[in-house]
């Protein structure tokens, strides 16, 4: 009797894989001749005469010399056709594509495409019609418009299928498992880290020394379109890693950058902005470990500023201090400042920080117009005379240590740093102890009862935490680095006054300013509320017109974020993964204990 066999039948058919196509059909070969040479041609542009008239700001009439904006178009075609050539293997340039998709081609492709035509929009609108144009702008225009349609022409999938993205999370997850083949020598890991470094002086440089908002809003449009492509190159991948293995060397190149900035500067109120940057990113640092490492919603955060400046300004021997006779050191000053915000923070917390969710919101919205209303109020007349009311304590004297007076002028190595950049190295070096208090308490016990915390107080309080006890100690913690920086404001400005601590105003520092910063940039992170504190003074600075609308621009761009990126500007991992669902993100694959691929069903 034989015995039947049966043949296997396959778990699926394959079904063959459709050709992927562009958004417009064109052969792939001439899309990307068309987005080559369509970046050529937009950097080509910029040498033209785009209008006839120095009046336009800039000065776009000369052949052969950009000037102003186009500067900027000649940029993003510089970057459109460098990705071009990468796309087609170039040797040299691989490297510009590690995720081997063609995103990055149409983002930079959009970057020169916006900031040209805004350009010859802005010319238009200024001066009064299309006629102002000279030939040359109505060539950018064109020009520009070829690479978008080269690039829209190209496939544009996710990741390709040569499994770089793979190595690249391999290697930032397991860097010792790479091959040696593929290892980067330590110094060429730093040589990269230093050159990202002074690009990203020169290119915050830039948009500091903007001088008119057209060219501001031009230099946010590249470095927008710029930075996304870069990310969906993969680059910030790669670089991640190379920071990730070089901590050390990377905090210290950023605080080596800083303190280059004033030698970059030739006038000093570049250096003011500077100065005014770094204060409010201090205090936005504070506010990070309340909201973003402890979870706690805190709207009147700015009153603890006020507490320090105030502190700082009644004993730093002003004619108009309440406190005659009193001139405290700056080092005492602001460990009296910093103790007095402290203060504040424990005894507004203790009471309420057994609230949760809205209600400490409430409560601390409340506390904070409080403090306003009070040292408005302390005048002498409705109080007791402390504040002076509504006219503050002015003519705070400068600083002096060891006969160094911050005040004037002062000639290192060729160079002349003025007054604001005196106080501006003065708060690098603030803010160098700020982030080291900050990293400190994160990767401490305390910072990990804090992250616990945040994410379930319920389950965090069963596992022993004393939930009121760590709160109080972020609480306490933030007001201090909050009423430090407030000591150095006082200096700075000569004067201070109760109408800034309010919760929203058109200008800084506000509680509404401070929170945008952490959420723009990114909680839970060191740089992501220094990046939102810059961005957020900087836009009212350059953009004027937005004096009155700063609250619907900071709404209207909170929505965008919470849209497309909801983890911040610079993205704090473990919240990156909590708002993204797997395969909206790149998550590595369930492995299990042993880091072997888990067994399926069809491959059981």
């Amino acid at each position: 009797m034989t015995e039947t066999t049966k043949t296997p039948v396959p778990d699926a058919v394959p079904t063959p894989t459709p050709a992927l196509r562009g958004l417009i059909p064109l052969p792939a070969a001439a899309a990307r001749a068309l987005l080559l040479g369509g970046g050529i041609a937009t950097a080509a542009s910029a040498f033209l005469a785009w209008t006839w008239t120095a009046e336009f700001p800039g000065d776009l009439t000369i052949n052969g010399y950009p000037g102003g904006l186009q500067w900027l178009t000649f940029t993003a075609g510089v970057l459109t056709a460098l990705f071009a050539l990468a796309s087609y293997g170039i040797r040299g340039l691989g490297w510009l594509l590690p995720a081997r998709n063609n995103a990055p081609l149409a983002l930079t492709a959009l970057g020169g495409f916006t900031v040209t035509w805004f350009t010859v929009i802005a010319i238009s609108a200024k001066l009064g019609g299309v006629v102002n144009l000279e030939p040359g702008g109505w060539i950018a225009a064109i020009a520009s418009l070829l690479p978008v349609l080269g690039a829209f022409a190209l496939p544009q999938e996710r990741t390709g299928t040569d499994g770089t993205k793979e190595a690249i999370k391999a290697y930032i997850a397991k860097p010792d498992r790479i091959p040696a083949a593929q290892a980067i020598a330590p110094w060429i890991q730093r040589a990269v880290i230093t050159v990202v470094t002074i690009i990203g002086l020169g290119v915050f440089t830039y948009g500091i020394d903007t001088e008119y908002g057209e060219l501001f809003i031009g230099y946010l449009l590249v470095v927008t379109f710029a930075m996304w492509a870069v990310h969906t190159a993969g680059l910030m991948d790669r670089f991640s890693a190379l920071v990730a293995a070089n901590r050390s060397f990377t905090l210290a190149m950023g605080f080596a950058a800083a303190i280059a900035f004033p030698f970059t500067q030739t006038d000093d109120h570049y250096a003011n902005i500077g100065v005014n940057i770094l204060i409010f990113g201090t205090v936005a640092l504070g506010l990070n470990i309340v909201v973003g490492l402890a979870g706690l919603l805190d709207l009147g955060y700015v009153a603890f500023l006020g507490v320090g400046a105030y502190t700082a300004a009644l004993v730093s021997g002003s004619e108009f201090s309440t406190i005659s006779g009193v001139h405290l050191p700056f080092w005492a000053s602001a460990l009296a400042g910093a103790a007095a915000s402290l203060v504040f923070g424990v005894l507004i917390g203790a009471p309420t920080l057994r609230l949760r969710g809205d209600y400490l919101a409430i409560v601390t919205l409340g506390f904070g117009e409080i403090f306003r209303i009070a040292v408005n109020n302390m005048d002498g007349d409705s109080g007791p005379d402390v504040t002076n009311g509504p006219n503050g304590i002015a003519n705070i004297p400068d600083l002096n240590f060891f006969g160094f007076n911050f005040g004037q002028a002062h000639d290192i190595g060729g160079f002349t740093l003025g007054r604001f950049a005196n106080y501006y190295l003065l708060m690098v070096l603030i803010m160098a102890i700020v982030v080291l208090v900050y990293t400190r308490a994160a990767d401490s016990r305390i910072g990990r009862s804090w992250i616990a915390i945040r994410e379930d107080e319920t389950a965090a309080t069963a596992m022993g935490i004393n939930g009121f006890r760590v709160k109080l100690v972020a609480f306490a913690l933030g007001a201090a680095l909050a009423g430090l920086a407030g000591t150095v404001s006082a200096h700075v400005t000569y004067s201070v006054v109760p109408t800034p601590y309010q919760f929203a105003g058109s200008t800084p520092p506000n509680s509404a300013f401070l929170l945008a910063a952490v959420v723009l940039g990114g909680m839970g992170t060191v740089a992501g509320p220094l990046l939102g504190a810059a961005l957020l003074y900087l836009l009212p600075e350059k953009l004027v017109f937005l004096q009155d609308k700063s609250l619907l621009a900071f709404g209207i761009a909170l929505i965008l974020l919470m849209r497309f990126r909801p983890e911040g500007i610079i993205a704090n991992r473990r919240r990156q993964l909590e708002f993204h669902e797997t395969g909206q993100l790149d998550v590595p694959k369930q492995t299990t204990l042993t880091d072997e691929p888990a067994v399926t069903k069809a491959g059981a």
